[in-house]
């Protein structure tokens, strides 16, 4: 997909591609320039490691809304995609 940068550095990054990244409105993501590409992804959740019973699980140190069934389907259907392009 096509897009355009205007006068004050801003892209709009078309509908479709932001749904399936899952990239919501003041979400956090990095920007970086690496072997002459302009990558952009979402940031990293910030975690602390906490204890639930025997299991050590990540807790977020923010407020984040609860996986949705779409947005788990959505990932498991990219991840699909990934591993099944590279064979």
């Amino acid at each position: 997909m096509k897009t355009t940068i205007d006068a004050a550095g801003r892209l709009v990054i078309p509908k479709e591609i932001r749904q399936e990244a899952g990239l919501k409105p003041g979400m956090s993501i990095e920007v970086r320039w690496r072997e002459g590409r302009i990558e952009i992804e979402p940031a990293p959740l910030p975690v602390k490691l906490a204890r639930k019973g025997r299991l050590l699980v990540a807790v977020p140190q923010e407020d984040v809304s609860p996986l949705t069934t779409e947005t788990v389907e959505r990932t498991r259907m990219r991840l699909r995609r990934e591993r099944f392009s590279h064979t």
